[in-house]
């Protein structure tokens, strides 16, 4: 069986995308349209699909790093906020994004709480490992 490691990271996100568009409960907000992805970001993101792509790239960050929690996706995503003459920062992604989709990939079945002594954040269940590994082997032949 091929693993999500051994298949090229943008080829297996292209191809999730597509996948989470079919599922109904991931659909991105009507805001979506008008919030920047971080406080590091001048814009709001321009491609039409950024929700999906977001939300594939997080389920394969926690099919690989889980369990994971909001905190450390923020800081995976954030960048450097420009500051005009000032030297640049590092600032977090929006935690409101993330929190949407997670909530969003939770209620599709393929990530699932965990709230273990000393352990939170979410991890992948074994309905989103089959999906994932599913779609890996698919990019694989291709």
């Amino acid at each position: 069986m091929v693993a999500v490691q051994e298949v090229e990271a943008r080829k297996l996100i292209a191809r999730l995308k597509e996948e989470l568009k079919k599922v109904e409960a991931i659909k991105p907000p009507a805001w979506i349209n008008f919030a920047k992805s971080g406080a590091s970001r001048e814009r709001p993101p321009i491609q039409p699909d950024f929700w999906y792509i977001r939300s594939a790239s997080i389920l394969k960050r926690i099919y690989l790093n889980g369990p994971i929690g909001v905190e450390r996706l923020k800081t995976f995503y954030g960048g450097r906020k420009r500051r005009g003459t000032k030297p640049a920062r590092f600032k977090k992604a929006s935690g409101s994004i993330l929190r949407k989709i997670l909530q969003q990939l939770e209620a599709a079945g393929f990530v699932e709480k965990l709230d273990k002594k000393g352990v939170k954040g979410r991890k992948i269940s074994t309905t989103g490992r089959k999906f994932l590994d599913k779609i890996a082997y698919e990019v694989s032949k291709e």
